[in-house]
C-alpha cells in the first residue's frame, strides 16, 4: 500500500511539473530544434520489428536504448525492463499527453535518483525534447553534460546532484529557458560561476561542494532565488552587499571569504537562514543585523570578527540558532545564552570559560581594520533578467526546496516519491557536509580555509590534495548525499 502511493505521489509531481511549463510554452514547442553530435531523428535507428504509437514515443526509445549502452554499471537493475517499445513502463521514465496534441503520449520526466548507476550522458538524450523534470542524483554519471540538452526548452527541475561531472559551470543550463530548479551539488565543477546564473529566472540554485573559485559575480542580487548555497566551494574576496530581498536562504559556509560584513546586510527582512561559518571574515557584526525579522538561523562561527554582538540580534522574535564560536567577540547579550545550542567557545568575554588567551586577544584586537580598504561596496550591475534568446513568457513558478533535515540519498521511485519542494521553505541550519563523492577524474577531499590562530580547529572541507582517481564504476565510499528538495548541504 506504501509503495503505491509514493508511486502516484511522484506521477502527481510529474504531470504539475509538466502542466506547469506547458502554460505558456505552445510557441518554443514549433520552434525547438534538435541538437544532436550525429544528425537528428532520423539518421538513428530503432528495432524494425517494434511499432511505436507515436514519433516522440520512438525518439525517446532511442535515446534511452543509447543511454542504457553507456550504463556501465546498473548495482539496482533499473535498465533490465528498458526493453520494447513500452518505454512509459521503464523504471524511473515517466509520460504525459503532449503540449501540442494531447491525444499523444511522451516523456515529461526522467527520476533515476539513487540507484548507484555509472556511466555518461550520451548525446541522444536530447531527443527527449519535452522533458519537465530530470532527476539522477546520488549515481556516478561522469563527464560533462552534452550540448543536445539545449532541447529541454519545458525543463523546470534539474537535480544532477551527487554524481562525478567535471569541467566549467554547465553553460548549456543558462540557456534552458523554463528551468526554475537547479541544483548540481556534490560534483566536480571548477572555475568561476558567469553572471548569466544570477540574471536567470530560478527559484534555488544549489551549487554546494565542487570546486568552483574566484569572486562572487557582482551582479548576485539581481537572481530572484528564494534559496541560494554556495557552499564548500574556494569562493573568495567580499561577502555580497546587493542581495536580493526576495532571499529566504544564503549559506556561503566554508569557502574563503576575507572581507568585513556588508552594512547593508540588514535589509534582507524575508532571510531566514544565513550561514556565513567557516570563512575568514573580519570586522563588527553590523548593528542593522539585528533588523532581520525573519531570520532563525545565523552561523558566523569559524571567522575573525570581534567587538560586541548587536543588542537586539539575540532577542530577534524567530532567532532560534545563533553560531558564534570561535571568533574574537568581547560582548554579549544575555539573551544570546537562551538560545538552542549556545557555545560562546574560543572568543575573548571575560569571566567566561574557554575562551582564547589574553595575549590572543590583545594581539589580534590591538591590530586596526579598515573594512573600506576591501572596496566591498561597489555598485552592483543594474542588468535585469533576461530568459534566453527562446524562451518564451515565464511559466507558473515550480515549487522550492524545503531543506529540513541533512542531506540524504534521494528516493528512488519505486520506493519512495520524488521529494516535492515546498513553496515556502521552513529552514532548519544544515550540520557540515561530509566528504563530497569522488569523481570519474578525481574524487575529492577538501579541507577548510586556514585558521588565524592556532588553537582553532580545521574542518576537512577545501582545498585538501586529492588521492589517487576512481574510475565511473567504482563504488562510492559512505557518504552523506543529498536528495532533490532536501536540505542543501
Amino acid at each position: 500500500m506504501e509503495h503505491a502511493r509514493c508511486f502516484l505521489h511522484t506521477i502527481i509531481l510529474i504531470i504539475i511539473l509538466y502542466v506547469s511549463a506547458v502554460h505558456g510554452g505552445r510557441h518554443s514547442h514549433q520552434h525547438r530544434r534538435l541538437v544532436l553530435e550525429g544528425g537528428d531523428a532520423s539518421t538513428l535507428v530503432s528495432d524494425p520489428s517494434l511499432s511505436f504509437e507515436n514519433v516522440r514515443i520512438r525518439n525517446a526509445y532511442i535515446a534511452l536504448q543509447a543511454w542504457k549502452e553507456v550504463i556501465i554499471s546498473d548495482p539496482h537493475g533499473v535498465t533490465t525492463n528498458w526493453v520494447g517499445s513500452d518505454v512509459c513502463n521503464y523504471t524511473g521514465v515517466f509520460c504525459w499527453e503532449s503540449i501540442d496534441n494531447p491525444k499523444e503520449r511522451t516523456v515529461a520526466g526522467i527520476d533515476l535518483n539513487r540507484q548507484h548507476m555509472a556511466g555518461h550522458l550520451p548525446d541522444h538524450l536530447g531527443l527527449l525534447y519535452d522533458l519537465g523534470l530530470f532527476h539522477i542524483n546520488s549515481n556516478r554519471f561522469c563527464g560533462k553534460l552534452p550540448r543536445s540538452f539545449l532541447n529541454f526548452k519545458l525543463l523546470s527541475e534539474l537535480d544532477l546532484s551527487n554524481n562525478r561531472f567535471v569541467g566549467n559551470f554547465p553553460q548549456v543550463v543558462l540557456e534552458l529557458p523554463k528551468l526554475k530548479y537547479l541544483d548540481i551539488r556534490f560534483n566536480e565543477f571548477e572555475g568561476k560561476l558567469p553572471e548569466q546564473l544570477f540574471n536567470k529566472n530560478l527559484d534555488a540554485i544549489l551549487i554546494n561542494n565542487n570546486r568552483f573559485s574566484s569572486n562572487l559575480p557582482e551582479n548576485i542580487g539581481n537572481s530572484p532565488a528564494s534559496v541560494i548555497v554556495l557552499a564548500n566551494n574556494k569562493f573568495t574576496g567580499c561577502v555580497p552587499s546587493n542581495i536580493s530581498e526576495r532571499l529566504n536562504e544564503l549559506v556561503l559556509r566554508n569557502n574563503g571569504f576575507d572581507a568585513c560584513m556588508p552594512e547593508t546586510i540588514g535589509k534582507l527582512k524575508n532571510l531566514s537562514v544565513l550561514d556565513l561559518s567557516n570563512n575568514r571574515i573580519k570586522g563588527k557584526l553590523p548593528v542593522s543585523i539585528g533588523e532581520m525579522v525573519s531570520l532563525e538561523d545565523l552561523n558566523v562561527a569559524h571567522n575573525m570578527l570581534s567587538g560586541k554582538i548587536p543588542e537586539r540580534l539575540c532577542s530577534l522574535p524567530k532567532l532560534e540558532n545563533f553560531r558564534y564560536e570561535y571568533n574574537f567577540f568581547v560582548n554579549q547579550s544575555h539573551n544570546c545564552s537562551k538560545l538552542a545550542d549556545f557555545n560562546d567557545r574560543k572568543n575573548c568575554f571575560r569571566g567566561r570559560p574557554e575562551q582564547r588567551s589574553k595575549s590572543q586577544c590583545k594581539m589580534y584586537l590591538s591590530q586596526r581594520l579598515n573594512c573600506s580598504a576591501f572596496r566591498c561596496n561597489q555598485p552592483p550591475p543594474t542588468t535585469s533578467i533576461s530568459p534566453s534568446p527562446s524562451s518564451t513568457p515565464t511559466p507558473s513558478p515550480s515549487p522550492s526546496p524545503s531543506p529540513s533535515s541533512p542531506p540524504q540519498m534521494a528516493p528512488a521511485p519505486s520506493s519512495q516519491p520524488v521529494p516535492t519542494p515546498s513553496p515556502s521553505p521552513t529552514p532548519t541550519l544544515p550540520p557540515s557536509p561530509q566528504s563530497a563523492p569522488p569523481s570519474c577524474d578525481q574524487p575529492m577531499s577538501p579541507q577548510s580555509p586556514s585558521s588565524c590562530m592556532s588553537d582553532q580547529p580545521k574542518s576537512s572541507h577545501l582545498h585538501s590534495q586529492s588521492p589517487s582517481p576512481l574510475p565511473c564504476d567504482q563504488p562510492k565510499p559512505p557518504q552523506s548525499s543529498p536528495s532533490s528538495g532536501e536540505n542543501h548541504l
